[in-house]
C-alpha cells in the first residue's frame, strides 16, 4: 500500500533537519577549525542595516533574449526579483505576478493553484510556464516560489523560441543556484489561521577549483487560508546542480518535486441570462466554502532539466537542453449552479477526477555566436526545439446535492460511482528557428527572426496538423546608454485553447491559429537604477466562446490594444519600488456573431494597476516598512458581456526587521494581505465566479547560518 501524503510529509522535516545539520556542521568545521569553546554567556544582539538584492534585475533569461539587459529587450518584459518576493513574503505564482500589469486570475480563485490571464488572454497551463527559460512545466498545482531566484514575464507573442503558445506571454521561473559564498537559511512561516511551514535553503560550491555547485531547497507544512471546511499540506524538494567540467564545457541539472493536497473551494456558476442580462448574486463572505472539507485537490509534480553549454571558441558556443515535466492529480471539483438569487437555494455539482496525468518532454539544441565587425556586429542563433505534450485527464463521474449560497450546509462524503475512462491526447510541437541581432554603430539594433513550425494534435475526437512560418522583426535605437526606443512586429501561433471540464466537448483541443502583435516602446534607467518602461501594443488573435450546445468553440478574432507602464528598482538608497499599470481596449471582431461582435472578451479588465514600495528607515537600522496597492478593473463574465464583476482594490502592509543574533543574520517579518478584509469577486471566465481570499496575516522568521 502506498504511504499517504500525510505520512510522507511527516518524514520530510526529520530528514531535512538531519541532512542540513550534517551539511552545516561540516561547513562550520571547515571554516573554523580552531574555534574556541563558545562562551556560556547569552549571545549579543547586534542591529545592522545590511541589505542585499534589488527590485530591478540586470538580466533576463527568457526566449532569444537570454542573458540580455532588460533595457535591450525590444518587447515588454517584467522581472519580479528575489528581493521583491522576500519583501512580500510571497510563496505563490499569482503573489509574484500581481506586481505586473494586466495579470488576473481566471476561472478559479486560487485556493488550489493559480489559473492566470495576462491582458485578458489565458496563460496556457501546459506551454506558457517555463523553468529556466526552457522546460514547459505544467501549471496545474501551485508552483513553489521558495526555490526560485526570480520570476520573469515576457508579454505578448513568443513563438519564435517557444513554438505554439498563446500571445498572453511567457512566465519564466529561474531557480536559485549556488554562489561563491556558502549559504544555509532556515525559515519558519505561520499565519493567523494555523497554516505553517518550515523552509531550509542550502547552497555551496565544492572542489579544488569550486567547479561543483549545489543548491537544495526543502519545505513542508500545513495549509490553511482562512476559509471554512479547508485543510491540507504542501511540500517541496528541489536541487539545482552545476559542474564546470573544463574551460569549454559546463553542465547544469535541476530537479524539483512538489506536492499539495488541500480542500478545494467550490466555484460559483454565473446565473442564466434573462432577456440578455445576467443578474449576479451578492459577493459571498470571503471565508465561506460551499464544498466539503473532504473534497480534496491532491496533486504532485516532478520537473527535470539538464543543460550543457560548450564553448567552440571565444565567439561561438553550443547549447543542449533535455527536460521532462510530469503532473499527476486526483480532484473533487465542485461548482454551485442553478440557484435562486433570493433564497440562495441551488445545486452543488461535484466532478470526480482520478488518475489524471500530464507529461511534457522537451529538447533543444542551439548554436549561437558573434560575427564582430568594425561597424556592424551580428549575434546569431540557430536552433531546433522538439516538444511532446501528452495528457490523460480521465473523464469523471458527477453527483448533485442541494446547497445554499447564503447558509451553506455540510456536504456528506461521496465516492465515484462509475469507472474512469481514458481521455488521452497528444500534442507534437517542433520547429527550426534562426535569429540575428544586428548591432549597428553602437546605438542602433535590429533583430530579425523566423521560425518554421510543425504541430500535430491527436485526441479522442479531434486530429489537427499545421505547418507555419512565422517572422519576427524589431528595431531599437539608444540615443544615450540608459534610454532605448524600439518598435517590433511578431507573428505567433497558438493552440487556441482546450475545452474545460464543464463544457460538452470537455478536453477538446481547438484548431491552431496565427496571432499578430505590434509594439512600440521606450525604456530608461534613472535615479539609483530604477527601470522605467512605457509601451503601446496591438495584438490580434483567435477568440473563443461557448455556443448554444455548451461547446467551447472558436469565435473569429479578438483585438487587444493599449498602453502598459512599469517601474522597478531603487528610487533612493532607502526606497525601493515596483509598479505597473495597463490601459487597454479589447474587443471581439467576428461580425458573423452579433451577440459577441464588438464586445470585450470574457474576464478581460481594461484597467489594472499595482504598486509596492518599501522604505528602509535610516534612523532605525534594519527596519523596513512596505505597502502595496493592487487594482483590477471590472470584467465581463462571458463573451456576450451580459454581466460584469466589479473592480476591486487590495491593500497589503509589511514590515521586516534585519539584525544579527550571535553573529547570524536574522530577519523577522509580518505581512498583512487584503488588510481591509474586502469581499470581492476575484475571478471570472468560463461562466464561473470566484471569491477573493479573506484578510491574511503571516509572520516569518529566518536565520542565515
Amino acid at each position: 500500500m502506498q504511504p499517504s501524503l500525510r505520512e510522507n510529509l511527516s518524514v520530510i522535516p526529520v530528514a531535512t533537519v538531519c541532512i542540513l545539520l550534517a551539511f552545516w556542521t561540516r561547513h562550520a568545521d571547515a571554516q573554523t577549525p580552531n574555534q574556541a569553546e563558545p562562551s556560556k554567556k547569552l549571545p549579543a544582539v547586534t542591529v545592522t542595516g545590511e541589505r542585499v538584492g534589488s527590485y530591478k534585475s540586470d538580466t533576463v533569461q527568457v526566449g532569444t533574449f537570454r542573458d540580455m539587459a532588460p533595457i535591450d529587450v525590444p518587447q515588454t518584459s517584467n522581472v519580479i526579483t528575489r528581493e521583491v518576493l522576500d519583501a512580500q513574503a510571497t510563496t505563490s505564482l499569482f503573489g509574484a505576478l500581481r506586481n505586473t500589469a494586466g495579470v488576473t486570475r481566471s476561472q478559479l480563485n486560487g485556493s488550489t493553484y493559480d489559473n492566470i490571464a495576462i491582458r485578458g488572454i489565458l496563460v496556457e497551463n501546459r506551454s506558457n510556464y517555463r523553468l529556466n527559460g526552457s522546460l514547459p512545466v505544467i501549471n496545474l498545482i501551485d508552483i513553489p516560489m521558495e526555490n526560485k531566484e526570480r520570476v520573469e514575464v515576457l508579454k505578448g507573442a513568443s513563438s519564435l523560441y517557444y513554438g505554439f503558445v498563446p500571445p498572453s506571454g511567457i512566465v519564466n521561473m529561474v531557480t536559485k543556484r549556488a554562489s561563491k559564498d556558502p549559504i544555509l537559511n532556515v525559515s519558519v512561516m505561520a499565519n493567523i489561521y494555523g497554516g505553517a511551514n518550515t523552509h531550509i535553503d542550502a547552497g555551496r560550491r565544492f572542489g579544488s577549483e569550486q567547479q561543483f555547485g549545489a543548491r537544495i531547497n526543502l519545505l513542508a507544512g500545513r495549509e490553511d487560508i482562512g476559509i471554512h471546511n479547508f485543510s491540507g499540506h504542501r511540500a517541496l524538494m528541489s536541487g539545482a546542480f552545476d559542474w564546470r567540467v573544463n574551460d569549454k564545457l559546463s553542465l547544469k541539472f535541476d530537479v524539483e518535486h512538489y506536492r499539495k493536497e488541500v480542500s478545494e473551494q467550490a466555484a460559483i456558476q454565473a446565473p442564466a441570462a434573462v432577456n440578455g442580462v445576467i443578474t449576479l448574486p451578492p459577493v459571498p463572505n470571503a471565508r465561506r466554502n460551499l464544498a466539503g472539507e473532504w473534497q480534496k485537490y491532491d496533486a504532485e509534480a516532478t520537473n527535470l532539466l539538464l543543460r550543457a553549454d560548450y564553448a567552440i571558441s571565444d565567439n561561438w558556443g553550443l547549447l543542449f537542453e533535455l527536460g521532462k515535466a510530469q503532473t499527476r492529480r486526483d480532484r473533487n471539483f465542485s461548482q454551485f449552479q442553478n440557484y435562486d438569487l433570493s433564497t440562495g437555494e441551488g445545486t452543488l455539482r461535484t466532478f470526480f477526477n482520478r488518475g489524471q496525468r500530464w507529461d511534457n518532454e522537451n529538447i533543444r539544441a542551439e548554436v549561437f555566436g558573434r560575427l564582430p565587425g568594425q561597424f556592424i556586429t551580428h549575434e546569431v542563433s540557430l536552433g531546433f526545439t522538439g516538444n511532446e505534450r501528452s495528457q490523460d485527464p480521465r473523464t469523471s463521474s458527477t453527483f448533485d446535492t442541494t446547497q445554499n449560497l447564503f447558509n451553506p450546509v455540510d456536504i456528506a462524503r461521496r465516492s465515484p460511482t462509475v469507472p474512469f475512462g481514458p481521455n488521452r491526447s497528444k500534442i507534437t510541437d517542433w520547429g527550426l528557428y534562426v535569429s540575428d541581432r544586428i548591432l549597428i554603430g553602437g546605438r542602433l539594433q535590429a533583430m530579425l527572426g523566423v521560425r518554421s513550425s510543425f504541430y500535430e494534435s491527436v485526441g479522442a475526437t479531434t486530429h489537427y496538423k499545421a505547418e507555419n512560418i512565422n517572422p519576427s522583426l524589431s528595431l531599437m535605437y539608444k540615443p544615450v546608454d540608459n534610454v532605448s526606443i524600439y518598435a517590433s512586429y511578431i507573428e505567433g501561433v497558438e493552440e487556441s485553447g482546450q475545452a474545460p471540464a464543464n463544457r460538452a466537448n470537455n478536453g477538446e483541443i481547438l484548431a491552431p491559429a496565427v496571432s499578430k502583435q505590434k509594439e512600440v516602446g521606450v525604456k530608461a534607467i534613472v535615479a539609483q537604477g530604477i527601470l522605467l518602461q512605457v509601451a503601446y501594443f496591438d495584438i490580434k488573435r483567435a477568440s473563443t466562446t461557448v455556443d448554444a450546445s455548451n461547446r467551447f468553440v472558436l469565435n473569429g478574432m479578438a483585438q487587444y490594444s493599449g498602453f502598459e507602464l512599469a517601474a522597478s528598482g531603487e528610487i533612493t538608497k532607502n526606497l525601493s519600488l515596483i509598479a505597473s499599470a495597463l490601459f487597454m481596449e479589447a474587443k471581439q471582431l467576428n461580425r458573423g456573431n452579433a451577440e459577441t461582435f464588438g464586445k470585450i472578451p470574457d474576464n478581460t479588465p481594461e484597467r489594472t494597476a499595482s504598486v509596492f514600495a518599501e522604505y528602509r528607515l535610516p534612523f532605525i537600522p534594519g527596519l523596513a516598512l512596505g505597502s502595496g496597492v493592487y487594482y483590477v478593473g471590472r470584467r465581463p463574465v462571458n463573451t456576450a458581456n451580459q454581466a460584469f464583476v466589479d473592480d476591486y482594490v487590495i491593500l497589503s502592509l509589511s514590515a521586516r526587521y534585519a539584525t544579527r543574533i550571535a553573529g547570524k543574520r536574522t530577519m523577522f517579518q509580518a505581512v498583512v494581505d487584503n488588510a481591509t478584509n474586502s469581499n470581492y469577486w476575484s475571478t471570472a471566465g468560463n461562466g464561473l465566479l470566484g471569491v477573493g481570499a479573506p484578510v491574511m496575516v503571516k509572520t516569518v522568521a529566518r536565520v542565515e547560518f
